[in-house]
């Protein structure tokens, strides 16, 4: 087992394959040119696995690592069609299912925190089944339901476009995430059916007025698996002072997005830039939340990364890179996998 395992709170590796018609499902577990996750690299990455999230795309605005929107202007997404969404999320979740089958062993989606650890002992490579958007789930929840019992574990209720259940925060640079409405009386029922199942939510597209909302209905940890710090890149991504004490409060949790357009000061999508901005936001969200409540969430396959942590096998130059800037072992642990267990250990209730 390496010395700190890394499980990450997002990768769209899914809808890679989802999007790519050269791609096999088996290519996952071979070394791979392009990309930024494959079973070989993560092996030589010390990367024990992540949220793999079911992300429906938009047939007429697509985005991906290669073609990352101009944030000058708000960038968002019509809804999409319903009956497009289930059976887009139905396909995507079905591919995690078959990797799992194709790997024999080496991959398992896990539904409990004590599997989980279970894995990462064990060096099985763990996938965390994750909705980025619940345009798949009906009104009446009975989808919810459905996907639940099939592995669901983490929900985000919209990406940057509105659903039936609330209104994702268009990304926008320089901006506030206070733009829209917040949640619809659907959105309500979803939060609270979402508590009961012990399925966590997501509020990493949030707008601000749905994050409160949310603040205020969930008894859950409150978890942005893929955000960063407004206060250091004044995108409306990112998250304000204000929403990460509110994410204290409750215990919950912020996984560092490593999308280089929510790091930068400067909103710019450049990949030369040295790691030392992904160490500031480390720094300001260990100090703002404490050392259980910060990990990662790289957004790999999603987005476009640092040079220096450009695929899973680079992920060892973000360790030396914060053992350089004083990080003990301790620490590290903490925020390679330890405070994704422990967040959800909680959420989960097992």
């Amino acid at each position: 087992m390496p010395e700190f395992p890394i499980f990450d709170g997002h990768n769209d590796t899914l809808l890679r394959f989802y999007n790519n018609d050269d791609l096999e499902l088996s290519d996952f577990l071979r070394e791979m040119d392009g990309g930024h996750i494959d079973l070989v690299r993560a092996r030589r990455g010390g990367f024990a696995g992540g949220f793999f999230a079911v992300f429906v795309p938009n047939p007429e605005r697509r985005i991906d690592p290669d073609n990352m929107p101009d944030t000058s202007k708000p960038y968002t997404s019509p809804a999409v069609d319903f009956d497009i969404s289930q059976a887009a999320a139905n396909r995507l979740t079905a591919d995690l299912f078959r990797l799992e089958s194709l790997s024999e062993g080496q991959v398992k989606v896990v539904r409990s925190a004590a599997e989980l650890q279970n894995c990462i002992d064990n060096d099985v490579f763990a996938a965390i089944l994750h909705f980025e958007g619940a345009e798949a789930i009906d009104e009446d929840l009975d989808a919810l339901e459905v996907y639940y019992q099939a592995g669901l574990r983490s929900l985000g209720i919209v990406w940057s476009r509105p659903t039936i259940f609330a209104h994702g925060v268009p990304i926008a640079y320089p901006s506030s995430p206070d733009i829209g409405p917040g949640l619809t009386d659907a959105g309500k029922r979803l939060v609270k059916r979402c508590n009961e199942l012990g399925i966590m939510i997501d509020l990493s597209h949030m707008n601000e007025a749905g994050f409160w909302d949310v603040a205020a209905l969930s008894d859950a940890p409150l978890v942005a698996t893929h955000s960063n710090v407004h206060a250091l890149c004044p995108i409306s991504r990112n998250l304000t002072d204000k929403q990460l004490d509110a994410i204290k409060a409750s215990d919950g949790m912020v996984g560092l997005n490593f999308a280089t357009g929510f790091l930068n000061e400067d909103g710019a999508w450049d990949s030369d830039r040295p790691l030392d901005i992904m160490v500031r936001h480390l720094d300001y969200l260990v100090e703002r939340l404490g050392e259980t409540r910060v990990g990662l969430g790289s957004d790999y396959d999603g987005a476009r990364v640092p040079d220096a942590v450009g695929d899973v096998s680079k992920l060892p130059n973000l360790i030396a890179a914060l053992q350089e800037a004083g990080y003990n072992d301790q620490l590290l642990r903490k925020l390679s996998h330890q405070n994704w267990l422990r967040v959800l250990r909680q959420t989960w209730k097992d």
